[in-house]
């Protein structure tokens, strides 16, 4: 598949996902106790979690791996 192919669906992907994640934010949300406290630290973290679960995609919609070797040893010369 090609880069231009990978981000396509890599980016509907990603609104698939927000509008889901929005919806369930929304969800849980309701459910949180009535106190400022809880709540800013509900939708604090919530605020900056969905980007975690994103990572995987746009590693592979960019064609490089997320984990292991990003390139040559430092020195095989021993």
């Amino acid at each position: 598949m090609g880069l231009r192919a990978r981000r396509a669906l890599a980016s509907l992907g990603i609104v698939l996902f927000l509008v889901f994640y929005i919806w369930l934010v929304i969800a849980i949300g309701t459910r949180v106790p009535d106190h400022p406290l809880a709540t800013l630290a509900f939708y604090g973290v919530a605020g900056t979690a969905w980007g975690i679960p994103l990572l995987p995609l746009l590693s592979w919609a960019e064609g490089k791996p997320m984990w292991g070797r990003r390139g040559p040893p430092a020195d095989t010369n021993e």
